[in-house]
C-alpha cells in the first residue's frame, strides 16, 4: 500500500464516527386510554368539538377558528384567566371514526416541556358497552440538544404529557363513570 493510501485512510476514520457522535434525542411516544360507562357517540359529543376542550380540568378556556376543519387552530388558557397558553393546529378530523389529531404549534418549554408535539385523539365502542377513549402523543424532549437539563429532558416531557393525558382522560371517567 502506498503512502498517501494510508494517510488518506487515517484522515477518513474519524469521519466514520460522526454521525454517531451527532445523535440526538429521539422522539417519543405514549398512549393513555380510559374506558369509560357512555356509549362512544355520548363521549364524541363531549369531545370531538376541536375548539371546546372544557372537559379537561386543566384548560381554562379554548379560543378557536375554523372549527373542526383541518387548519383550524385554536389557543388553549391553562389554569386560570391570563394563565400560560398553547397554540395548536387541527390537521386531521373524522366524525365518523370520531377522531381527531392536532399538534403544537406554539409553547413555552417551561410550561409543557416538549418540541415537535403531535396527538391523536379517538374514541371508539367497548367490547360489552361503553367507550374506549385512546390519547396518543409523539414528541420530543424540550431541549433538543445533547445533555439536557433535567427538567427539559426525556423523562420530564414523557412525565408532564403523561400528567395531561390522565388528568383528561381521569376528568372523562368521572364525568362518564368507569365501565364495568
Amino acid at each position: 500500500m502506498n503512502r498517501r493510501a494510508i494517510i488518506g485512510a487515517l484522515m477518513a476514520l474519524p469521519m466514520i464516527s460522526l454521525p454517531a457522535l451527532a445523535h440526538g434525542p429521539s422522539r417519543q411516544k405514549i398512549t393513555l386510554t380510559a374506558e369509560v360507562a357512555a356509549p362512544p357517540e355520548e363521549v364524541w359529543a363531549a369531545i370531538g368539538n376541536f375548539q371546546d376542550m372544557s372537559w379537561h380540568p386543566v384548560v381554562f378556556s379554548t379560543e378557536g377558528v375554523g372549527g373542526n376543519d383541518i387548519n383550524a387552530t385554536r389557543v388553549l388558557t391553562l389554569g386560570k384567566e391570563g394563565g400560560p397558553t398553547i397554540d395548536e393546529l387541527l390537521y386531521k378530523y373524522s366524525a365518523e371514526k370520531m377522531s381527531y389529531s392536532y399538534r403544537i404549534e406554539k409553547v413555552d418549554v417551561k410550561v409543557l416541556p416538549v418540541t415537535n408535539y403531535s396527538s391523536h385523539l379517538t374514541v371508539k365502542p367497548r367490547d360489552g358497552g361503553g367507550s374506549i377513549v385512546e390519547w396518543r402523543g409523539a414528541f420530543y424532549r424540550g431541549y433538543p440538544n445533547n445533555d439536557p437539563p433535567e427538567e427539559l429532558n426525556d423523562e420530564a416531557a414523557i412525565a408532564a404529557v403523561t400528567s395531561v393525558y390522565k388528568a383528561g382522560l381521569d376528568a372523562l371517567t368521572e364525568r362518564f363513570g368507569a365501565a364495568n
